[in-house]
This record gives structure tokens, C-alpha cells and sequence, in this order.
């Protein structure tokens, strides 16, 4: 949550590698104390100046309690522990809440289901896996195309999109920027041909033209999903998981409906077989026991069971029984030893149908090299399962390259190059790919291919994974058509974040920026409570994208900048680390307009006028009406200058003659 940032708050980063170096650097920049616990003193920073910003640096583990002590545990607001070792990690997240049970516990762990669990038990707790954050980010900056980022809320498929206008462009048709925005889109950034990249949301001139050559970000609701809790139920396994979770009766027939639904026929013939061979079993032996009361439930269970396993000769061929049997339940032994041999040979069909679909998997693994305009993906280590998986849903035409095999469950169906890497490159058409992704754990082995890639494919866009700052910036200079990304410091943002009680749900790289999308609960305290979301956005920069109050069913995309914010609501908004900040120290920016109103045509427009002036600037109703019935005059209440622009539209839509002054 925002809320005012006390000068004695103090947060603990234990593990100094690449990422907890990045932590510490991005904590400094709110200008709180950080304190570090590192297991042995380190002897390379890669950070320069990085002992310069930690206030007081201990040696030791960070899983007792004496070492977190002498770091001061009792006084940290958040402690981050991103060792690269994720049993010390979660060992230190319990040592820390048995010493502070109000401490933040950020760590960093790609356990999914423990970390669900630990969330539970120790509360006030995230986890990140680092290498997992940036995946998307290298995804799409291979793409080269006007999509810079996506993720899901709420059920619904949000994009950001970039798009260069030119002269047959929908968009030249709107006379103004601000007619871009709609209840499904919002602005983010407006550059002129020509221009440096912006690096603030509301950089752009809400009545500027909109002309050939501009460049204009956005980000856009698209696309509505089905709810987390109604997806398709596609295994026994998550089928009697989710049975368990929701044990009404309403619930146990919708999952089963969607499980019916979602299954194949194959599945479905299972199901029902076996449901049917159940029910053949339990009332074998029921009859039986009813039949001849003097045999044992075991013995009843038993003769149903030979019957359901074809036993029929077993136990009435050739034979005198030694007692009577009715017709009808010699009929019912029958047809029980017949479904018994059917059921037997649809578990065999399954079987083989398995067996083929393992080989049928193997086989995918041959799947030819794609010609043309494909993307190449050097190494398929835990990032680059990820980023395959996502290239994938983009329906991108893609070919893996890695030095040796792989388990073909964990990987997409795509061809695969196995071998020595280098080897591998004429093997996967380079010459005529749109691009390649070099992911490898080896930073000097991705600067090769990076440059062998080059030679051989210049218009090919290259993306590049490096962890070392300092190589980073070098190779960006050697390699300027390189898209170079640092996955430790895409993902320290989002862990500092997180270490302020912000709920980071996605990141993406825009403008050479990253971009957190956070989730805010607003709390009484909080420096986002009885705000305007006008004042929230402008004043801090940040970009709100969806609004809900408790009372509210469904959440609101892309809000009006009206509603003002009570205790309880729960905002999401695009922030940049900057963004963060400022709401972190409640440090708004300067208001800039203030509005002048000439005159309204009629007493109608003076009881509208006053009442739009006090919504959108949220000032008093007396003082609205007191500017309405002493016109002309001038609003004092400074405004933001996307806030200043929208009244003056809506009043002149309501015959009220109004303008900007003051402007600075």
C-alpha cells in the first residue's frame, strides 16, 4: 500500500549477488536505510560504489537469528532474501517472522505451491523467481512488433501496443490526442518523428494534432477470459482437487460439467466405463449378499469381483454350484463378466493410446526448421522454457537450439537443434529468421552468437540475456542493433517493489523503462485514500487501469478520473520505479493550470457547469458555485494539466465558455 514513509524505516537484503546488488541500489533510490547480510565478505561489486549505499553490511547466514539480529531485524520494515540458494531463502523468511512477526518476507523462490502455502502460514509474504519475471520481456522484444507488453486481469486480456501513425492511419481521422483515450484505452506515451523516447506517462499535449509519423504507446483491454475459478477442469487429478476446495453440490456439478465438457472422447469413454463397472461391482455383491445371506460381505465382494475381471467360467463352467441360482442373477453374472472383459479392453486401448502419444511427442521433436521470418531461441534453460512457452501462445514460428536433450514434457511441441551451439546455428535457416533470442547462462557465449548471428543475418533483430552490469553496458556499445536485457536488474524493481507492500502482478520494458503493473488496497492511512483518481495519476504518474470498491461487483477497466478513493478500494495501476516512489513518499507533482470561465449561456449551463467543476477538480461545491454565479472569473484551485484540459471540454459541451491560464 502507499503510505508516508518514516525517515526510521529500514529494509534488510540478505544475499549480495547480482540481484540482491540490484535490490540495494533501487531501495536507495527512495532514500530509505538498507541494510545487507552477505555470507562472506565479497570481494567484487558489480555495482560500482554499491558499499557507498548499504548502511551497515554484515557477515554471516541469514537463517539465525543472532546474524538477523545484528542486522535489525526488529526495526525492518521488509527484509528481501534473494540468495540464489531457495532453501536458505524460505529457512530465513521463518527465522525472520519468529524475530519480527510485522516484517515484510520478500524472497525469492520459483516454488509455486510451497510459496502459496507459506503465504498462508506466514503472512504479510511474496516470492519472485528472478529469472521467471523478465521472460516476457524477452519474448517480446524479439517479436518486432507493435505489441511491448500483455497480461491478464481479472479475467480479461490486456495489450500494449505501439504504433507508428501514418497518412492512411485510423487514427488520422481524430482531430485531437485525448479522443485516442476511450472506456477500453488509455495513452501512455506520444513522440513526435524525431523526438527522444518519453519517459513520463503524460508527457503528450491532450489537444495536440495527431500527425503523420508519431509514435503513440497505449495499452488496451481486449479481450474477456474465462475466470480462474471456471476454467476447464482437463484431469482427474485437478478435477478432485477443485472437488475438494468447493464441496456444494452446486459447485461438484458445474466442474464436472466443465470436466464432461473439456475432456475427450477417449477420457469420457474412461469415465463412464469405469462409473459403470463401479456400479456393476457394488451391486454384484449386493445381490449376492442378499441372494444368500449365509456367505460372508467378503465372500460377496470376492464373487463380484472374479465376475468383474471375466471370471464367469471360474465360477459357474462345468460345474454344479452348491446352491440355486435365479435366473435373473444369473443373467446379471453374465452381463457383468461381459462389461468386465469390455472395461479390460478399453484399459488396454488407453494404454496404447499413451504409449503412441509418448513416441507421437518424440516424433514432434523432428518437426522441420521453419524457412522464414521464424524466431531462433539459443538456449532453453528455465528462462528459455518460458520465453518458448510465450512465443508459442503468439502463434510465432519458433525453433529451439540447445546443447544437449531435453525432457520433451517441460519444452512446447518445437523443433529442436541439439548439440554444440555454434555447430547448431547453420542448422536453423539464421540467414533468414526475423529473429534470435540468445538466453544461455554464459554471457561471453551469448556475445559470441550475438556477433556470429550479425554476420550472418544483419537485419535479423538480436536479443541478448546478460546478468553483469558492467558487461551489459559493453556489449550494448559493441552492439548497438542489439536489444540487450539484464535479468536481475528487470526483476530487482519488481522484489523492491514488492518490499513496500505493493503487489507487483506483471512487468514490461517501455521506452527503455520498466514498467510494474501494482496493485494498491487502500487503507485509512494510506497516501492514495480520498484522493481523485485525476490527482493519483497526474500528480504521481502513474496510469490507474482498473478500479473496485467492495460494495462493486465487477471492477472497472481504465476509470474515470472522478472517482475518488475510500478505504477498501482496490486500485491497479502502470508505474515506473519513479511512479513508486512518489507514492510511497506521498510527494505529488506540481499543479499546473488553473482555469478561467468567461460565460454560460443559459441558467441551466451555471447549475451544470458548477457541478462539473467540482467532480472533475474535485474542489468544493460552494466554491464551484461561487465562480458559476460570478462569472467571468478564474477557478482558484490549481489543476494538472490533462485535469485542466477534460473540465474545459466538458464545460464548453455544456454551453460554458471556459479556458487554460496560467499554464506552466
Amino acid at each position: 500500500m502507499g503510505q508516508n514513509v518514516v525517515n526510521a524505516d529500514t529494509f534488510l537484503v540478505c544475499g549480495l549477488g547480482s540481484l540482491g546488488q540490484y535490490c540495494v541500489s533501487v531501495l536507495k533510490e527512495f532514500g530509505v536505510k538498507v541494510n545487507a547480510i552477505e555470507a562472506v565478505n565479497p570481494q567484487k561489486w558489480e555495482i560500482p560504489d554499491l558499499p557507498d549505499l548499504i548502511d551497515d553490511l554484515i557477515i554471516g547466514d541469514c537463517r539465525q537469528a543472532k546474524i538477523l539480529e545484528q542486522a535489525k531485524i526488529r526495526q525492518c520494515r521488509a527484509i528481501l532474501i534473494v540468495t540464489s540458494d531457495e532453501r536458505m531463502n524460505i529457512a530465513g523468511a521463518f527465522a525472520a517472522r519468529s524475530l519480527n512477526p510485522d516484517v515484510r518476507l520478500v524472497i525469492r523462490s520459483s516454488q509455486d505451491n510451497l510459496n502459496e502455502l507459506l503465504r498462508e502460514s506466514l503472512g504479510n509474504f511474496v516470492a519472485f523467481e528472478a529469472t521467471q519475471l523478465p521472460a516476457k520481456s524477452f519474448a517480446l522484444a524479439a517479436l518486432g512488433s507493435e505489441t511491448t507488453g500483455f497480461f491478464s486481469l481479472e479475467n480479461h486480456f490486456l495489450q500494449v501496443m505501439e504504433v507508428s501513425i501514418h497518412i492512411g492511419h485510423r487514427w488520422r481521422n481524430f482531430l485531437q490526442l485525448q479522443e485516442i483515450n476511450t472506456t477500453h484505452r488509455r495513452i501512455l506515451t506520444h513522440n513526435r518523428a524525431g523526438e527522444l523516447l518519453a519517459q513520463t506517462f503524460y508527457q503528450w499535449q491532450p489537444d495536440a494534432p495527431i500527425l503523420s509519423g508519431d509514435t503513440i504507446t497505449y495499452i488496451e483491454v481486449t479481450e474477456n477470459l474465462v475466470s480462474r475459478s471456471q476454467r476447464p477442469v482437463k484431469n482427474i487429478k485437478q478435477l478432485w482437487r477443485t472437488v475438494l476446495k468447493t464441496i456444494t453440490w452446486a459447485n461438484l456439478r458445474y466442474q464436472l460439467t466443465l470436466f464432461w465438457a473439456e475432456s475427450s472422447q477417449t477420457r469420457r469413454v474412461v469415465l463412464m466405463s469405469s462409473l459403470v463397472m463401479a456400479s456393476l461391482f457394488l451391486g454384484g455383491a449386493f445381490l449376492y449378499k442378499l441372494q444368500y445371506p449365509q456367505i460372508s460381505c467378503q465372500e460377496a465382494l470376492n464373487f463380484s469381483l472374479v465376475l468383474s475381471l471375466g471370471g464367469y467360467g471360474d465360477l459357474f463352467g462345468g460345474r454344479e454350484l452348491p446352491f440355486s441360482i435365479p435366473w435373473w442373477l444369473h443373467l446379471f453374472s453374465i452381463s457383468q463378466t461381459v462389461a468386465g472383459t469390455v472395461f479390460v479392453g478399453i484399459l488396454y486401448a488407453v494404454m496404447t493410446e499413451r504409449i503412441l502419444a509418448a513416441r507421437f511427442q518424440f516424433l514432434m521433436r523432428r518437426l522441420p526448421v521453419p524457412k522464414s521470418d521464424h524466431v531462433v531461441l539459443v538456449g532453453l534453460g528455465r528462462v528459455g522454457k518460458l520465453v518458448a512457452h510465450l512465443l508459442q501462445e503468439m502463434k510465432q514460428p519458433l525453433v529451439g537450439v540447445h546443447p544437449h536433450d531435453l525432457d520433451p514434457n517441460l519444452l512446447p511441441p518445437i523443433p529442436l537443434i541439439v548439440g554444440n551451439i555454434k555447430n547448431a546455428l547453420n542448422k536453423v535457416n539464421i540467414t533468414t529468421a526475423k529473429s534470435v533470442i540468445i538466453v544461455t547462462d554464459d554471457e561471453v557465449t551469448n556475445l559470441e552468437i550475438a556477433l556470429m548471428t550479425y554476420a550472418a543475418n544483419p537485419k535479423a533483430c538480436v536479443v541478448i540475456r546478460t546478468v553483469d552490469p558492467r558487461f551489459s553496458e559493453n556489449v550494448a556499445r559493441l552492439l548497438p542493433y542489439a536489444r540487450v536485457l539484464g535479468v536481475y536488474e528487470l526483476a530487482a524493481e519488481a522484489f523492491v517493489g514488492a518490499a513496500f507492500g505493493e503487489n507487483i502482478l506483471n512487468l514490461f520494458r517501455l521506452n527503455n523503462q520498466t514498467t510494474l503493473v501494482t496493485e494498491y488496497q487502500i487503507e485509512a492511512h494510506d497516501t492514495l485514500n480520498g484522493r481523485l483518481l485525476a490527482e493519483i495519476a497526474y500528480g504521481y504518474g502513474v496510469v490507474p487501469i482498473l478500479h473496485a470498491r467492495n460494495s462493486q461487483r465487477a471492477p472497472k477497466f481504465m476509470p474515470s478520473d472522478d472517482i475518488r478513493l475510500a478505504v477498501g478500494d482496490r486500485l491497479i495501476v502502470l508505474a515506473t520505479i519513479e511512479g513508486l516512489q512518489r507514492v510511497e513518499l506521498g510527494t505529488m507533482l506540481p499543479r499546473q493550470c488553473l482555469v478561467r470561465v468567461e460565460k454560460a449561456v443559459s441558467q441551466e449551463a451555471v447549475f451544470e457547469g458548477a457541478a462539473l467543476i467540482s467532480r472533475i477538480s474535485g474542489c468544493d461545491m460552494y466554491i464551484a458555485r461561487t465562480l458559476m454565479n460570478q462569472l467571468p472569473g478564474t477557478l482558484q484551485y490549481p489543476l494538472y494539466k490533462h485535469q485542466a484540459h477534460r473540465l474545459v471540454n466538458e464545460l464548453i459541451k455544456c454551453q460554458v465558455l471556459a479556458s487554460i491560464v496560467n499554464s506552466q
